[in-house]
């Protein structure tokens, strides 16, 4: 059994967090940090609504396999989770163990989830609700087959999972900044770049001298805060800004 991570790791960690730019980069320390802990799997979570219907729209992150992902969503089974409902009614990390306590479900379906989560050995899960500054919800959960965590890897993981959910929130909150900050001409340039135009085919498609073509990227790539426009078009790629 590894030994459970230090005080001073946990300091590492969230000096970490505050350094990450992308979700990218949020996604590889989570992979990291559940490995650390031993569980399988993380999810970060915008807490689902009461009339949400599906898990997978209300995802921000998660190395969750896609197969369980996509089964519980054609299952319907995120409107009566008694774990949803938990944590809209409280904001104090639990741990919950399937194989142990079949939560009851008032769609009679606890049979189906508990061998759903025993098959990828993730019936054993720690969620941490949490917050960003603008107040929206969301939960931090880590999944496996380990032995229940300790309480002081609970409050570990409560303090990063604080942290992890405000950064990833105002790497969402720059991302929507720089989408308003670009003109359409700017992201039709981006678009065609993407597409493998060179800046001479781009200005013959869309009517615009080289110059011009040559401007808009430029401007593009330093409002997406990269060094060129192959960056730019990845970054752009990765926020939704171009598809």
């Amino acid at each position: 059994m590894s030994t459970l991570p230090q005080s001073s790791s946990v300091d590492v960690y969230v000096n970490e967090v505050a350094g990450l730019n992308t979700q990218f980069d949020i996604f590889r320390f989570m992979k990291r940090l559940t490995e650390a802990y031993r569980a399988r799997a993380f999810m970060v979570l915008n807490l689902p609504s009461a009339t949400a219907r599906d898990l997978q729209s209300n995802t921000v992150i998660t190395n969750w396999p896609v197969e369980l992902l996509s089964a519980y969503d054609q299952e319907a089974l995120l409107t009566s989770s008694p774990i949803v409902r938990r944590l809209r009614a409280s904001t104090i990390p639990f741990f919950s163990d399937l194989s142990k306590v079949k939560l009851e479900r008032p769609d009679s379906r606890t049979g189906i989830v508990a061998a759903m989560f025993e098959r990828f050995r993730m019936a054993r899960c720690a969620y941490f609700p949490t917050h960003d500054a603008s107040g929206a919800r969301g939960v931090i959960s880590f999944a496996g087959d380990r032995e229940d965590f300790a309480a002081e890897e609970m409050l570990q993981l409560h303090y990063i999972s604080t942290h992890v959910f405000d950064r990833l929130a105002e790497i969402r909150a720059l991302d929507s900044r720089v989408i308003d900050a670009l003109t359409d001409r700017e992201i039709d340039c981006l678009n065609w770049t993407a597409a493998g135009k060179t800046s001479v085919e781009i200005a013959d498609i869309i009517g615009l001298s080289e110059h011009t073509v040559n401007h808009y990227l430029n401007r593009a790539t330093r409002k997406l805060d990269t060094v060129n426009r192959t960056q730019a078009v990845a970054k752009a790629l990765r926020i939704g800004l171009i598809k």
